[in-house]
């Protein structure tokens, strides 16, 4: 039985001011949340913060990306053992935004993977097509490259402590909408590429695959009822506690 995660990813938004009443906001609204993993990735500049408001609490800290380097002269970039500092756990990695807009290739985020791995903590990997890609077909063929570029580096083995988030980037801050139906069908195909792997469907069947396309209280609960979507990566809708609440609560079942 997977049990499901539910990701606040913050992107580059909060302050000093706003992160406290979020944050308080949570933990007071989780006390009846107990069947979920509740992560907050907040920008690396206030990772010191949550990490002391979260202290003693069930929620979990995660960091929006990490360099593939251990350390050296590579200004501006975090290493994964700062990041074991403030006590991350999770690390997400291959987001759509750092894809396109910063040019990261699927190689660099499989070094990425691995480094995150390599370091003990756990990389949630982002996959996920363009509107143009649907709508012309090459849905499974951009999410396979994603997927392939780290499974041929690793196996389906470095899944067992992984996270996969599939986000349909035509879904993200556009007003477009995936069906759950749809959702679902991405999430089967990941799950069964992840099977190719190996010899019998243990690992598949046990990574946990988040769905990321513009989740909202008032549809959490019908996306995360689909057999193969274990939760959320969540955008705009983790800015507020109340409906990052309702979210977690609607994977709380």
């Amino acid at each position: 039985m997977r049990k499901p995660l539910v990701a606040g990813n913050w992107k580059m938004n909060g302050t000093l001011e706003s992160i406290t009443p979020l944050v308080e906001g949570i933990k007071q609204g989780l006390t009846s949340i107990n069947n979920v993993e509740v992560l907050i990735c907040p920008s690396f500049v206030y990772l010191s913060n949550v990490s002391d408001l979260i202290e003693d609490t069930s929620i979990l800290l995660g960091a929006q990306n990490v360099s593939q380097e251990d350390e050296g002269a590579f200004t501006g970039e975090i290493s994964c053992n700062m990041l074991k500092d403030f006590d991350c756990q999770y690390v997400i990695i291959g987001h759509s935004e750092r894809r396109s807009l910063y040019g990261e290739s699927s190689e660099l985020v499989a070094e990425k993977f691995i480094q995150v791995q390599k370091s003990g903590l756990t990389p949630i990997l982002c996959v996920g097509e363009l509107l143009e890609e649907r709508e012309s077909g090459e849905t499974e063929a951009v999410i396979g490259q994603q997927l392939r570029a780290v499974l041929d580096k690793v196996g389906a083995e470095g899944f067992q402590q992984a996270v996969i988030a599939y986000e349909p980037v035509w879904a993200i801050g556009t007003g477009l909408t995936a069906t759950p139906e749809q959702a679902q069908e991405v999430h089967g195909f990941i799950r069964d590429l992840v099977a190719e792997y190996e010899s019998d469907r243990t690992v598949a069947e046990q990574v946990r695959i988040l769905y990321g396309g513009s989740v909202k209280p008032d549809n959490a609960k019908e996306i995360f009822a689909k057999q193969d979507i274990d939760g959320g990566l969540i955008g705009g809708a983790a800015l507020k506690s109340e409906d990052f609440l309702g979210i977690c609560q609607a994977a709380n079942g």
